[in-house]
């Protein structure tokens, strides 16, 4: 299987030994994005506000790699506070169409930065 990193400025660099997607024969996976603007600043101080940037990061990925948040066919949501799930979705919803992305979500101890929300996606190419 051939596979082919994809780095763009549209989105924050790696900030440790790993590339911001990888592009397969079929599939696109991007690593986990954290609510931080092209310059690596952090963004947004509510749960919506980090919501947006992190799939706004995730489309300008995948969009470097020939592909679109359309072709998304699974997510997966790292939420510090299960609390914050609908105002999450809501931002979420706006982002995708029917039929919409398989789906994970779950609350974790801590994401990189103190974030709020990390998302990583899987798309078709």
């Amino acid at each position: 299987m051939s596979k082919e990193p994809i780095n763009t400025s549209s989105a924050p660099a790696a900030i440790g030994p790993y590339s911001q997607a990888i592009k397969t024969e079929q599939f696109i996976y991007t690593s986990g994005q954290i609510p931080m603007d092209q310059e690596g600043k952090l963004f947004g101080s509510d749960i919506a506000e980090q919501t947006a940037q992190c799939l706004t990061n995730a489309r300008n990925i995948l969009e470097a790699a020939g592909s679109s948040l359309e072709k998304v066919i699974k997510t997966t949501v790292f939420l510090k506070d299960m609390n914050e799930f609908a105002a999450m979705n809501e931002v979420y919803a706006g982002f995708f169409k029917e039929p919409f992305p398989a789906r994970s979500c779950v609350e974790v101890a801590r994401l990189p930065k103190d974030v709020m929300v990390e998302i990583e996606v899987i798309a078709s190419r």
